[in-house]
């Protein structure tokens, strides 16, 4: 209710009251009524101050009811006064922080101002750095070409030197068997070395009963073979071999097996001749590939320094002894590899007489060949 249209009702009101409070006090003087044993005067007075205190709590009465602003006013006033204050700090320190954050923000804006400054330097002096940088990168990509270059050349070196190493060493322990001959020499003729072979064979058994006959095919054929050298003229009448009967049962279990198996008898010390034993020792292996056609079994480098009679042959018996290393690693059994001694000496001859240039040496199988089998081999040369 607007404030007209509330002073309005109250003018109204108090209009109406006032008449009916005198009327009312005028009714009660004439009746000449009396309450609480007072004089009829005093009573009428009463009444009329009743009847203003009536007019006086019905207009507040109607005031509070229709007015909500009266009320919060009347009531929370004290309240509403203190929120207001606390409102007011609280906008005051806002106005302070805001001022302090603007005053901040300024700062910060001119730092960043300042950064972005010398960033800008940074960045231009940080150009010429960069390209030296690169060039430094692409100088390092250089020298790391040129160190695997020389890697590389260095593991070749060290696989020729590996290999001669290994012709060093298998040269040394024929020496010693060399010497230890030469002591038996003294004493008579040695006819079989140690660990030569003295019968090999290949069998893949039809049943397992048949390894009894597989192994004794091979003691006759090593006994006489071992009669032939030891005592040649001499019919084999009796066992000169001799295998002791444990290497004999774990032979025939292995080859029970089935599969396809390579047997040696190999001789356990050397063997003069006219003595009447000959100790020997088995051994049996898989029967497995260990070349196949195209296989390249080892390779060198002639380097043009190399390019003389001399230095061709050396480096051509280091590359046939590394590839019959690798076929024996691989588990052959021949004692040598095949090949066409006059094609590898016209190879060497157009070595001799070719241009001073690097070259490749390659020696690859040159068909399949089994831990039994001779492993027949070419020798080719490439740029």
């Amino acid at each position: 209710m607007s404030g007209w249209a509330l002073i309005l009702v109250l003018l109204v009101l108090g209009g109406v009251l006032s008449t009916l409070g005198d009327r009312l006090g005028s009714r009660v003087g004439k009746a000449r009524l009396s309450l609480f044993k007072m004089r009829p005067r005093r009573t009428a007075v009463l009444i009329t101050v009743l009847t203003g205190s009536l007019i006086s709590a019905l207009s507040l009465g109607l005031l509070l009811l229709v007015s909500r602003q009266l009320r919060v006013g009347l009531f929370e006033l004290d309240a509403l006064q203190d929120r207001l204050q606390d409102s007011r700090r609280q906008l005051d320190a806002a106005e302070r922080e805001r001022e302090e954050t603007r005053t901040e923000a300024n700062r910060i804006a001119a730092e960043l101002k300042q950064s972005q400054q010398r960033a800008d330097t940074m960045r231009r002096e940080l150009a010429p750095l960069q390209n030296e940088r690169a060039q430094l990168e692409a100088e390092r990509e250089r020298l790391s070409r040129d160190i695997a270059s020389r890697d590389a050349d260095i593991q070749r070196t060290e696989a020729e030197l590996n290999s001669v190493r290994s012709r060093i060493r298998a040269g040394e322990k024929e020496l010693k068997e060399l010497e230890f001959n030469l002591v038996a020499l003294r004493r008579g003729s040695v006819v079989i070395s140690s660990g030569q072979t003295l019968a090999r064979a290949t069998v893949r058994l039809d049943a397992p009963d048949q390894a009894k006959q597989a192994v004794d095919r091979l003691l006759q054929e090593a006994n006489a073979n071992a009669y032939g050298k030891v005592r040649p003229g001499e019919a084999p009448e009796r066992q000169l071999i001799r295998v002791p009967r444990s290497d004999v049962e774990r032979l025939q279990n292995i080859i029970r097996k089935p599969d396809t198996w390579v047997i040696s008898l190999r001789s356990a010390t050397n063997v003069l001749r006219g003595e009447t034993a000959v100790y020997a020792f088995p051994e049996v292996r898989p029967n497995r590939p260990v070349a196949q056609s195209g296989d390249v079994l080892a390779t060198t480098t002639l380097r043009t320094d190399e390019r003389t009679p001399d230095g061709i042959r050396t480096r051509l018996n280091l590359l046939l002894a590394s590839a019959y290393a690798e076929v024996q690693r691989r588990g052959s059994l021949t004692e040598g590899l095949q090949f066409d001694g006059s094609a590898l000496s016209q190879l060497a001859q157009t070595l001799i007489e070719g241009p001073s240039k690097r070259v490749v040496l390659k020696v690859i199988a040159a068909g399949i060949s089994y831990s039994s089998d001779a492993v027949v081999v070419t020798v080719e040369a490439s740029p």
